[in-house]
């Protein structure tokens, strides 16, 4: 669990000085000792925290409740002591090993509270000076007692602010616009409260989808359990319905016009001969030689399936086959509709979620014709190789920038492995033993580091 935790927390716990500053003004109270036959009183008094190390930093995952932080420290803490009529400074040098569970609640709109339980304090070894030199016993015994009696109180509460305060710089991670190109941003946040087992701590990333001027992307957004993969410490889930509604911010394209020549469509001249051969006997204009042109339009959204390994993409494009005639009219030689299964590569490039697509299967159905043409078996070949040369490379030119992913916890995206998941939409978590084939469960796309 070291090997992404530690960086994190230590980070905005340590490097980022949150815990120094909240012990800066740590005042502990006089250490007073009575005296007796063979020992003067005793008082320190003014014993104020000068220097705080923070060496060790640790954190372990409880399932079902959250993480145990433990931070093991030493503190130099200076006062005055007086011993009988002898004043002088006291420096004391103190290690203490504290240990905190520290649990994720209140899981409201994307965010959620940490509360600190079960904090201990314990004291280590502790080293007194005074420039005298003259230290008794009994001032080291008093120092022991007097310390382990406040110092808990003292601290615990300083590693409740501290974590409330990294809980709210760790959730700006995760609570995230992010604009996608220019056709409107992406707002992640949390779907449910992150779910911790013995070996892994796992985030259901959903988002607020939005086109440029407001309008949002409707999608389902409940939340859903996360599927247990053990030799991994940290899973991130983004859901199929949260994707479709990604894909449907990127792919709003306009329409494709352009002639039927080589140039543009390599199988321009035989995708021509079979609409003649199609047309009927009477549409001379079928098999003249006027101008064709194609227009491609993308109709409906598109729709990512997720299965068990395999990512698929379902979309459906209208295919018109016209000429111009002078007088500025069209002839609708033909208008198809062209549903296309569409295999879908996923990787992960410089903290962007990138789809490509590639042609799977075609099927075919006639819109309308302006000419007669009833029977459309034979062009379903030509159609598909129109639509891989022409309208399929357009679609991975948008998809190609990437979806942009908000930086987690601060933990780069690189060595990431994703998995194509089913999983059980339960408040509680998968049932143990649980294998992942039922189509009725919601599928999703776990990133796993």
């Amino acid at each position: 669990m070291e090997r992404k935790w530690h960086p994190v927390l230590s980070d905005a716990i340590i490097h980022n000085g949150l815990i120094h500053q909240h012990l800066q003004g740590l005042v502990v109270p006089n250490i007073m000792g009575e005296g007796s036959q063979l020992n003067s009183p005793t008082s320190i008094t003014d014993l104020h925290l000068i220097k705080v190390r923070v060496p060790r930093l640790s954190v372990v995952l409880l399932p079902g409740i959250g993480v145990q932080l433990t931070i093991g420290a030493k503190l130099q803490l200076r006062g005055n002591c007086l011993v009988g009529l002898l004043s002088e400074l006291i420096d004391i040098l103190v290690e203490v090993n504290i240990t905190a569970n520290i649990k994720c609640t209140n899981f409201e709109s994307g965010t959620f509270q940490v509360v600190t339980e079960d904090c201990l304090c314990l004291l280590g070894a502790i080293k007194i000076k005074v420039l005298s030199g003259l230290l008794t016993l009994s001032v080291n015994d008093l120092v022991l007692r007097q310390l382990t009696a406040t110092l808990p109180a003292l601290l615990c509460p300083v590693v409740d602010i501290v974590m409330n305060l990294v809980n709210i710089h760790l959730l700006s991670t995760l609570n995230a616009v992010i604009p996608v190109g220019t056709a409107g941003t992406i707002h992640y946040q949390l779907a449910s409260i992150p779910y911790t087992s013995g070996k892994f701590l796992g985030l259901d990333l959903d988002g607020v989808v939005k086109q440029v001027g407001g309008s949002t992307i409707p999608h389902d957004s409940s939340p859903s359990a996360l599927p247990p993969l053990m030799d991994r410490l940290l899973l991130l889930v983004m859901r199929q319905s949260f994707l479709n509604a990604v894909l449907s911010l990127l792919l709003q394209l306009p329409p494709q016009t352009f002639p039927c020549t080589p140039d543009v469509f390599s199988g321009a001249s035989r995708l021509r001969e079979a609409v003649g051969t199609i047309a009927p006997a009477g549409c001379s204009t079928c098999r003249g030689t006027s101008p064709l042109s194609i227009k491609l339009v993308l109709r409906g959204n598109p729709l990512i399936l997720l299965e068990e390994n395999k990512a698929s993409v379902k979309l459906s494009v209208l295919i018109q086959l016209f000429s111009n005639h002078l007088d500025g009219s069209i002839l609708n030689f033909l208008l198809l509709k062209a549903d296309l299964a569409l295999n879908v590569r996923v990787s992960i490039v410089g903290g962007r979620l990138v789809l490509q697509l590639a042609l799977g299967s075609t099927s075919l159905s006639l819109e309308s014709s302006d000419v007669g043409i009833s029977n459309i078996s034979t062009l379903k070949p030509h159609c598909s190789s129109l639509l891989v040369e022409t309208f399929v490379p357009v679609v991975n030119g948008v998809l190609g920038t990437g979806i942009p992913l908000p930086n987690v916890l601060r933990i780069p995206l690189v060595n990431v492995d994703f998995q194509i998941k089913a999983a059980w939409r339960t408040e509680h978590g998968p049932p143990a033993n649980t294998t992942y084939t039922n189509p009725a469960w919601q599928h999703q796309l776990p990133f796993v580091f």
